[in-house]
């Protein structure tokens, strides 16, 4: 029988009302853990509640120190703090040696650790100084209860997620609301910049009947007694139910515990709460994970919250990615590159392990589902329409753009805007290893779009391999996901040579035309005469509150390897520095047909400055209607669409 299962039966052997008086904790050792099966006791191992069961774990830890504690009681199990145990291990050790200093003290100290300590410390001798140096006194110090002191992560034995349920001590509420998974969060701040974003799963209010009815449940999956896949969990809940013996406890509904049992056995555990909060963009899990709460992104502030993921859980996640996406994951290959789904929505996951890291982490972030346009992103202020005007025809008339800046800063969503900018009719190559841009809503709006998704571990399938074949698969505007490898050199060349008709799109990462410079010559060993055939480079940055923007844009001189400001950022917005008005632009003298002049060039871009003011205004931001106005402006002309080669 698994550890599991036995524990199973003990649960259904003692779920129920007839509890007698006392303490029924049994305290064991496991390797550096205490582990205390509390099933039997009338205080459900409480230790922040029971005097009963601190003297019971306090007793025990007057053998010897241990590095964690756990309570299992009744479906539930409790990991307590390091500071709480701290706390635990230092009462035992002063329980230990001051028996012979003052029985009546270490017997207090049993029960009562905080009130023996702040006794013995207000005594001069050998008792003040047995505290300090038993580490007693510095653990009690800044408590004030025992619901401060003695913190514990909870959460149900099947789980491998725990949350601290007690409000962080000193915050004041600011938010409060309740998820579709049921869970309430409460946004806490506190004086000192420790924000607090906490998380009460439906679970955590089940009673013990409950717990132990999903216990059982999540033992049928695992055991394979219940089979099956779609209505798997319910039929484990209704076997469970059928099994129980605890009939005279309230029980919650199979409808509250189906949707519990699903996310702890077969989905992503409380990430599916997280990301079910639509405020919640990223989710990240530092190393260790048991030393560190995960800490969450809300309307682009990052918080701490009361989250902890286990060790074990920390495997599984790291296990089912492996096989989710087909690649390593492992001390030979340290990092992670995937994509999955939670809560309805598509995630990025990044992850590192050792020995790359200490540890295992991950970065989880929540994909933009909505499709992004140009007149959108003039209307929440990412472009002013003077810089989007310009930029639209860049793209539209064969340009080669990159969109730079850090992790975040929203390149790859202006990068998808402006595909709703190249001629309708014109046939895009995507090339991406993690699958983020609108390829489907773009082929939906009925555009030719060839994805090419690239994987480095596939000789077949690296970004060097897929950019040759994408070079191979016909004439057209070519997009790179990112720029950031060896594929930098073949991408490059064809752009110096003409290898492609259309635009050619791609982010990188840079804080800047200089930076970008640096990168692509430099780390990516780019002939500074093939990164001359850049036309423009657009950064993008994120401001200290979480808003995403175009901060500056950049043309490629006509020497090639110096740039110059179209647009930069200014108190009242993204400003054009002037340069396309003076006449000076390389950029418009580039995109210039051989019928056409500078002039003619500039009042285009004045015809698309005040087509896309328009269509922001008026709200038509969507795909079909971007689509529209592109077929309309492009007919009369789309035979004279080619690359910018006049430079």
């Amino acid at each position: 029988m698994s550890g599991l299962a036995s524990r199973v039966k003990r649960l259904h052997d003692r779920v129920t009302d007839d509890r007698q008086s006392g303490c029924g904790c049994q305290p064991r050792f496991d390797d550096t853990d205490l582990v205390v099966d509390a099933s039997d006791c009338p205080n459900d191992g409480d230790l922040a509640q029971s005097s009963d069961c601190r003297g019971a774990v306090i007793t025990a830890l007057t053998e010897r120190d241990v590095e964690q504690i756990r309570i299992e009681c009744n479906g539930l199990e409790r990991r307590y703090s390091d500071s709480a145990t701290a706390l635990l291990v230092a009462a035992g050790r002063f329980v230990e040696r001051g028996k012979e200093l003052d029985e009546r003290l270490a017997t207090l100290a049993q029960r009562d650790p905080l009130a023996a300590t702040r006794e013995a410390v207000g005594r001069p001798g050998e008792v003040a100084t047995l505290a300090a140096e038993t580490g007693l006194a510095a653990c009690v110090a800044h408590s004030e209860g025992y619901e401060d002191a003695l913190r514990c992560w909870r959460g149900p034995i099947i789980s491998h997620w725990q949350v601290e349920s007690v409000p962080p001590t000193a915050a004041t509420l600011a938010a409060h609301r309740t998820l579709e998974t049921g869970a309430t969060v409460r946004i806490y701040t506190r004086s000192d910049d420790y924000d607090q974003y906490h998380l009460l799963p439906p679970e955590q209010s089940f009673s013990h009947a409950a717990l132990s009815r999903l216990a059982t449940a999540y033992e049928a999956l695992a055991s394979g007694t219940v089979t099956g896949t779609t209505r798997a969990p319910a039929r484990a809940i209704e076997q469970a139910t059928t099994q129980s013996n605890s009939e005279r406890e309230p029980a919650e509904s199979a409808t509250a515990l189906v949707p519990v049992l699903e996310k702890h056995a077969r989905g992503y555990g409380l990430l599916e709460d997280l990301f079910s909060d639509s405020q919640v963009s990223d989710v990240f899990v530092t190393a260790p994970p048991e030393a560190n709460p995960l800490r969450v992104t809300v309307n682009g502030k990052t918080l701490q919250t009361n989250v902890q993921v286990t060790v074990a859980g920390i495997r599984a996640l790291a296990s089912r990615f492996r096989k989710e996406s087909g690649r390593p994951f492992s001390r030979a290959d340290p990092t992670l590159d995937a994509t999955t789904v939670i809560a309805n929505r598509r995630i990025r996951v990044a992850g590192v392990t050792e020995p790359a890291s200490t540890g295992t982490a991950f970065a989880f972030r929540a994909a933009d589902d909505r499709t992004w346009t140009i007149p959108a992103l003039i209307q929440n202020e990412t472009l002013s329409a003077h810089a989007a005007a310009v930029v639209s025809v860049a793209v539209e008339r064969g340009g080669a753009l990159l969109t730079a800046g850090p992790r975040g800063a929203g390149k790859t969503t202006l990068l998808g805007a402006l595909l709703w900018e190249l001629p309708p009719t014109v046939r895009t190559v995507v090339i991406e290893d993690t699958a983020e841009l609108p390829v489907k809503s773009l082929q939906r709006s009925g555009r030719d779009v060839q994805p090419l998704l690239t994987d480095s571990q596939q000789a077949e399938r690296t970004p060097t391999q897929a950019l040759r074949t994408a070079l191979r698969l016909g004439n057209g505007a070519l997009v790179v996901g990112e720029v950031r490898g060896e594929e930098a050199a073949v991408l490059y060349e064809a752009m110096r040579v003409g290898a492609q008709s259309e635009a050619v799109l791609g982010t990188i990462h840079g804080d800047g035309a200089n930076s970008v410079y640096e990168r692509v010559v430099t780390d990516l060993a780019v002939p500074a005469s093939s990164f001359a055939a850049t036309d423009l480079i657009v950064t993008c940055e994120v401001t200290p509150d979480g808003t995403r923007r175009v901060r500056q844009i950049e043309e490629v001189t006509a020497k090639g390897d110096s740039f110059a400001p179209l647009f930069e950022r200014t108190e009242c917005g993204l400003e054009s520095t002037g340069r396309v008005g003076r006449g000076q632009s390389t950029l418009v003298e580039a995109l210039a047909r051989p019928e056409e002049s500078y002039a003619d060039v500039r009042k285009d871009i004045a015809r698309r400055k005040q087509l896309l003011e328009t269509l922001a205004a008026r709200g038509d931001t969507e795909a079909d209607t971007v689509t529209r106005a592109a077929h309309q402006r492009s007919a009369p002309t789309e035979s004279g669409n080619n690359r910018a080669t006049n430079r």
